[in-house]
This record gives structure tokens, C-alpha cells and sequence, in this order.
């Protein structure tokens, strides 16, 4: 089956979302077809024309945008005096439907892969009636044990290199929340301070999540290093601006989504998840689909957070099929 060809946006632009940020945004496809909304992830990586290509051009109205200080949004991440303060979980949700109001769409379907879909779940949550089905990929749900997890878990499978990220942390550091440890020095005054902080947390990244050449190539672009790492670090070191999901602030539970995964309830949705994802250590994914029974959780054997070219075909069939539900 494979992804659709390669096509270009029919309409972009940037949309003042307030607090001095505007996110770029492009539409691609049918310009009446069925409305669909990619998410990204990251926090802080970028949409690519790869993403337009998981949907039919002649049934959907394809949606992508760059979140808060991503991409082509401004400001960006990267720069030393953006405001994080304004880059929230909540802030990227009112961000949405900013957009859907300004493109007057009613209800479009949402797809997310990694952190979009953390995101894409909790916007379902939080705004069902707008939200049609749900097509998500590389799936997290944003809670305290999944960062714990790749902060300090998969030190006992990645030892070496897990030495080496805690060892650009101040000593007294080491033993607490490396997210948060690596967020403060991303936001410290000395630019060398920041450029190794940004180096030393990609590295990490991509000695424990295995991508394809692209994705790790863009590390390698200072700018986009210094973004990604200072936006995933904000997130990471703040359970998402989620919370653990009851309030005590100890992080011991399932989390915020899948506390409140009943409010799904009629949104049908596909997980499309590699069996070899790190993720799956704490069963989320699994979780998610059994207390979600509008769900289908198919698993691509021998994959991993890139569920690689049977994920692809899978998330366009679940796009193919969607489409032909309507709007």
C-alpha cells in the first residue's frame, strides 16, 4: 500500500494565538473533504511533508501546524528570551481550536504520533464533540512513569550512555529529575552552558530511541537541538502541565489520560504501536486500548517507536477507512 504521493500545501499561514506567539499552519488536500489534524511530536520537533501523506488528497482536508516555538512558529524555542511560560499543554489546546475556528471546520479527525499523541488524547478529552476519530501512532499518554522511564529506566539497558547524560548534570543534580535538572541548564544565561545541555539531551535521545536517518540528522542542526531539547525538557520537567492525575503530586499513579480515558467514550480510534517501543515496558499502549473499547490497538512486530513501513500501511488503511465514515 505504502503512503500517498508527495503533495504541496494549497493555503498557509500564521495565526496570532496570543502572548506574542503565531503558529504556522498549512492545509493540503481536498479543500471539501473530510477535515483531518496532524499532530507532531516532539515536544518541540516540527511537521514534515512526510505527514501529508498519510491521507487520501481527494477525500481529506489535511491540517498540519507547527506547535508553540516549533518550526516555522515564532518566536522559537531556541531563542533565549521565547517565553516558556506560554508553552503549555493547555496552551497548545487553545492553539487548536484557535485554528479549527479559523479555518471554520467543525469537527476533523486527529492523528498523533509520539508526543501528538499525548496530546491529540487529552484534546479528545477535553474537547470530544470536536474531535471525529483518533489515528495515533509511537503512543505515550504523558505521565510521571513514562518520563521517569526514559530519564532514568532505560539506564539499566543503556548503562554507558546513560552515564554519560547524568554526567553533564551539576553532581548534586544526579539523583532527582533529570528532565528538570536538563531544563535548567537549557535556560541558563551561559550560551556554552546551553549548547552542551542541548548536545548531552539528543545524544541521550537518540542512543535510546532508534529513528530513522532523518530524524536523527536534524539534531545536527544547532538550532533545531537547541528547541527541541529546551521545549522537551519544559514538558518532561512538568509532567506534560498534566499532573499525575491525583493531585498529590507524588507521580505514583496511571496519569492524567488514562484517569480520564472514559471520556473517549464514542470517539473511535487506532493505536498503531511497534512492539519493540520502550513505551510498552509500562503497558500504556495496552491500558489505554482495553479501558477504550472504541479502539483498535494493532502491533507491528520487530518495530520500534517508528513503527516503520507495515505502521505506515496500517495508518493509512485506518485513514482510508475513516474517510469513507465521513465528517
Amino acid at each position: 500500500m505504502g503512503l500517498y504521493p508527495e503533495i504541496e500545501p494549497y493555503d498557509h499561514g500564521m495565526l496570532d494565538v496570543g502572548d506574542g506567539n503565531r503558529v504556522h499552519w498549512e492545509t493540503c488536500g481536498n479543500p471539501h473533504g473530510k477535515p483531518a489534524l496532524v499532530l507532531h511530536g516532539g515536544p518541540g520537533s516540527r511537521t514534515s511533508p512526510n505527514l501529508r501523506r498519510y491521507f487520501d488528497p481527494a477525500a481529506y482536508r489535511i491540517v498540519l501546524l507547527d506547535q508553540r516555538g516549533a518550526g516555522r512558529s515564532v518566536p522559537r524555542a531556541s531563542e533565549y528570551d521565547t517565553d516558556m511560560s506560554v508553552n503549555t499543554t493547555a496552551h497548545l489546546m487553545a492553539d487548536l481550536e484557535r485554528l479549527r475556528a479559523h479555518l471554520g471546520i467543525e469537527r476533523w479527525l486527529v492523528w498523533g504520533v509520539s508526543w501528538g499523541s499525548v496530546l491529540g488524547l487529552r484534546y479528545a478529552q477535553t474537547h470530544p464533540g470536536v474531535v471525529s476519530e483518533l489515528v495515533l501512532t509511537g503512543v505515550a499518554t504523558g505521565s510521571h512513569a513514562e518520563v521517569a522511564l526514559m530519564t532514568r529506566g532505560l539506564g539499566k539497558i543503556f548503562p554507558e550512555a546513560h552515564e554519560r547524560f547524568l554526567a553533564e548534570l551539576p553532581a548534586d543534580e544526579r539523583d532527582g529529575n533529570p528532565a528538570a535538572a536538563y531544563n535548567r541548564l537549557l535556560e541558563s544565561p551561559d550560551a556554552e552552558v546551553r549548547a552542551r545541555a542541548a548536545r548531552a539531551w539528543t545524544d541521550w535521545e537518540t542512543a535510546v530511541i532508534p529513528a530513522p536517518p532523518r530524524s536523527v540528522a536534524r539534531f545536527e542542526d544547532p538550532e533545531f537541538r537547541m528547541g527541541f531539547a529546551r521545549t522537551v525538557t519544559h514538558y518532561w520537567g512538568n509532567d506534560h502541565f498534566l499532573g499525575d492525575g491525583d493531585g498529590d503530586g507524588d507521580g505514583n499513579d496511571e496519569g492524567v489520560v488514562l484517569r480520564d480515558v472514559h471520556l473517549l467514550k464514542g470517539i473511535p480510534g487506532t493505536l498503531v504501536q511497534g512492539s519493540l517501543d520502550f513505551g510498552n515496558l509500562l503497558g500504556v499502549v495496552w491500558r489505554l486500548h482495553h479501558a477504550w473499547p472504541d479502539s483498535e490497538l494493532v502491533i507491528v512486530d520487530e518495530a520500534g517507536h517508528d513503527a516503520g513501513a507495515i505502521g505506515d500501511d496500517v495508518l493509512v488503511a485506518a485513514t482510508d477507512r475513516y474517510a469513507r465514515a465521513g465528517a
